[in-house]
C-alpha cells in the first residue's frame, strides 16, 4: 500500500472501482504516523482483504486527532471499528458522535454507535432475561435501590453487579454474603483481589457507576454456579456462527485467582454445536428483535458470552448468556476471518 500525503495514505494509488475501507483501532500520534498493515494485529484481515481485492488501510484512532480520522474515513466506503468502551481511561463518546456522523454522509459502519447502545451494553442482559438464554436479571439505578433490593437478593445467592458498558472485566462485582453480617466481594478486573465490606461500602464503592456518563445505573445478574467449568464465546458474522473460544477460567471463577487464556475453536468445534445451532436458528432472531436491530444492521463481527447453565439430566443443555461483545472483537478465530470479508463485499456491493 503507498504511503503519503498528510494524513499517511495516497488515495490516488486505489483505483476507483475497488472497494476501499477502514480498519479502525486505537493509538497514540506516533502509531498513526507509523501505521502499517503488515505490522497490525489485524494483519490477517488486511491480506484476506486484499486477496478480495478490497483496498484496506489502518484508520489509528485517538481523541486528539478525531477530526483527522473523520477527513479519512469520508474518502472510505467502509470502516471497521476496534475500540473498547474504555480506552486509556477515556469513553468513547467522541468516537461514536464522529462514527455517526460519517454514517450519516454514507459510510458503512461496523459495529455502528446505534449497535453497540442495543446490543453491546451489559442492558441486553436485562431485555432478554425472559428469553431461552436469558436469567435473573433487575435493574438498579440509584445506590438506595441497590441497598434497599440486594440484601434481599442475596438471600437466595449470590449477585454480579455489572457496570453498562465495560470491557475486560471493569466494573464487574461478584457479592455474596458473608460472616459478621459483611460481604465478599470480587471484582472481575484482572488483579483484583477479594475483599470484605459492609453494605455502605459497597455503595460507595459502586458509586460512580450511578454517574449519567458511566450509563447511570448497574445491572444485576443471578450467580451461575456452572461458571466453574468455564465460559463459550460464539463469534458471529452478521447472524452466522464463525467460530468459537472457550475460557476454562473466568475472572470471576471462584477457585482461581486470575483468568486463564481462551482457545480459539473453529465452526466444527464439537464442543460448540449444539450452541451453535440454537443461535443460527431462532436465538440470534430473537435476540435482535428483542432490541429493536434489523438483520441488515447487525455488526459484521460480534461475539457472545454463554455461561452453562443448570438443568436437569432429562432436560437438553441450558446456556445463560453473559454479555455481548461488539465495541471491539479482537483476537477472534481464524475461521472468522473469510466469512467477514465475504459479508463485507455483501453490504458494500449487494447485487
Amino acid at each position: 500500500m503507498a504511503v503519503g500525503g498528510q494524513d499517511g495514505f495516497d488515495k490516488t494509488m486505489t483505483p476507483a472501482s475497488v472497494p476501499r475501507v477502514a480498519l479502525l483501532y486505537p493509538g497514540e500520534r506516533a502509531a498513526r504516523d507509523r501505521a502499517d498493515p503488515a505490522a497490525s494485529r489485524f494483519v490477517a484481515l488486511f491480506e484476506a482483504m486484499a486477496r478480495a481485492g478490497v483496498a484496506a488501510e489502518p484508520a489509528v484512532w485517538h481523541d486528539d486527532f478525531t477530526d483527522e480520522v473523520e477527513a479519512q474515513l469520508r474518502r472510505v466506503q467502509a470502516v471497521l471499528v476496534w475500540c473498547n468502551p474504555i480506552e486509556g481511561g477515556r469513553r468513547r463518546h467522541r468516537l461514536d458522535a464522529m462514527l455517526a456522523e460519517v454514517a450519516r454522509a454514507g459510510v458503512l459502519v461496523s459495529a455502528h454507535p446505534e449497535a453497540v447502545r442495543r446490543l453491546g451494553t451489559k442492558d441486553v442482559l436485562f431485555e432478554t432475561r425472559d428469553l431461552p438464554f436469558g436469567s435473573d436479571v433487575h435493574r438498579i439505578d440509584t445506590p438506595a435501590q441497590l441497598a434497599a433490593e440486594l440484601p434481599i437478593r442475596l438471600r437466595h445467592g449470590p449477585r454480579v453487579l455489572k457496570q453498562h458498558r465495560g470491557h475486560s472485566g471493569i466494573g464487574v462485582w461478584r457479592v455474596a454474603q458473608g460472616g459478621d453480617g459483611l460481604l465478599d466481594v470480587r471484582h472481575a478486573q484482572r488483579g483484583s483481589t477479594p475483599q470484605r465490606m459492609d453494605l455502605s461500602t459497597l455503595q460507595q464503592t459502586l458509586a460512580p457507576y450511578f454517574d449519567p456518563a458511566a450509563g447511570g445505573h448497574l445491572i444485576d445478574q443471578a450467580w451461575q454456579p456452572r461458571l466453574r467449568e468455564g465460559m463459550v464465546r460464539a463469534y458471529l458474522v452478521e447472524d452466522r456462527v464463525a467460530g468459537f473460544g472457550h475460557q476454562a477460567i473466568n475472572a470471576l471463577h471462584p477457585d482461581e485467582a486470575q483468568p486463564g487464556p481462551r482457545l480459539y475453536h473453529d465452526i466444527d468445534w464439537p464442543g460448540g454445536q449444539q450452541l451453535k445451532d440454537r443461535l443460527e436458528t431462532d436465538w440470534v432472531s430473537l435476540l435482535r428483535e428483542r432490541v429493536g436491530l434489523a438483520r441488515e444492521h447487525l455488526p459484521l463481527l460480534w461475539d457472545c458470552d454463554f455461561m452453562f447453565g443448570e438443568s436437569s439430566p432429562a432436560e437438553p443443555p441450558r446456556w445463560v448468556l453473559c454479555e455481548v461483545n461488539v465495541s471491539s472483537v479482537s483476537p477472534f478465530p481464524p475461521s472468522a476471518t473469510a466469512p467477514l470479508v465475504r459479508a463485507l463485499q455483501r453490504r458494500l456491493c449487494p447485487d
